[in-house]
């Protein structure tokens, strides 16, 4: 059961190892959605995945109906796999599984549980990350740990990036943990309450940039949000996202930094710097309404943009 590019990879992964007597009977996703600028109805990466394997794909609109919970027990299923489903599943739902229900989660549970634990990881500049398969209980990523993989966090970590990392894990711990399980020696560890921490849905607000706030913290916005919602702010009337900054060292700072306000553009080449609440971030790449991606250095060439100016005002 899933939606996103992750779902879709540990899929592949999964449907791609040399296991005996492992078969995936169905997959459970969500309906087609309108994308693009003809907004046509558009699968799931998921559902591509299984329509080239010529596997059920299961498209219910709503999950707690008893049409859908007997259709998923029709197939019999002994796991049912959850990677990035996106929706609280309820018991008669999880109970369609004859052995156990089984989650894919993006992080060292019990931190960041909830939806968006790849974010949460980047904007706390963890030193690592990786991915926890779960038995699923009706508390959300709170059931008992089957096996935890880690990889280091890189300081250049996108959201983006650090997904396709975790899909690969995700999908190697997943066959370890079944192989495990046919041997009989899976274990369980319960989470310690005390250690865990909860991520929320991530919308476009959050990626509006607070100038007030500490350069390390914006930075790590920009590669948390990173490709989406991205990272955001005012000039003049213009929003313009942020797709890449780095923190400037001491040794950078430009003369009228002390005083400046948080928010002001204190230099502007070979990049633009602007003064944080603390600290001051380098812009390096840019992108204005209804424009491509560019380096910040040709955002600035040729626009009537002086030190001083403000952003976010």
């Amino acid at each position: 059961m899933g939606t996103p590019q992750l779902a879709a990879r540990i899929l592949e992964i999964l449907l791609s190892a040399p296991l005996d007597q492992l078969r995936v009977v169905a997959v459970v996703t969500r309906p087609d959605e309108p994308r693009g600028r003809g907004l046509k109805l558009q699968p799931s990466e998921v559902t591509l995945v299984a329509e080239r394997y010529h596997i059920p794909a299961l498209k219910p609109a709503k999950i707690r109906t008893a049409a859908f919970v007997a259709e998923l027990k029709s197939f019999a299923a002994d796991l049912l796999v959850i990677a990035g489903y996106g929706r609280i599943l309820p018991n008669d739902v999880l109970a369609a599984a004859r052995i156990m229900p089984i989650n894919v989660h993006t992080s060292l549970l019990p931190k960041f549980r909830g939806a968006s634990p790849v974010e949460g990881a980047i904007l706390a500049g963890e030193p690592e990350s990786g991915v926890t398969i779960m038995r699923v209980t009706e508390r959300m990523d709170a059931g008992p740990i089957l096996l935890q993989r880690r990889i280091p966090l890189a300081p250049d970590d996108t959201q983006g990036s650090l997904k396709a990392k975790l899909a690969e894990l995700g999908g190697s711990a997943l066959l370890e943990s079944l192989t495990l399980l046919r041997r009989g020696e899976l274990t369980e560890i319960e989470q310690d309450e005390n250690l865990a921490t909860y991520t929320s849905p991530i919308a476009k607000e959050h990626a509006v940039i607070d100038w007030q706030a500490d350069a390390g913290r914006i930075e790590r916005m920009v590669r948390a949000y990173d490709p989406w919602p991205v990272v955001r702010t005012k000039l003049g009337q213009d929003e313009l996202l942020i797709w890449r900054a780095h923190i400037v060292t001491h040794r950078e700072e430009s003369a009228g930094a002390a005083t400046a306000l948080p928010g002001t553009l204190v230099k502007l080449k070979p990049n633009p710097i602007v003064k944080c609440g603390e600290g001051l971030l380098e812009l390096r790449e840019i992108q204005a309404p209804g424009r491509r991606r560019m380096a910040a250095a040709d955002f600035m060439r040729g626009r009537r943009i002086a030190e001083g100016m403000r952003l976010g005002e």
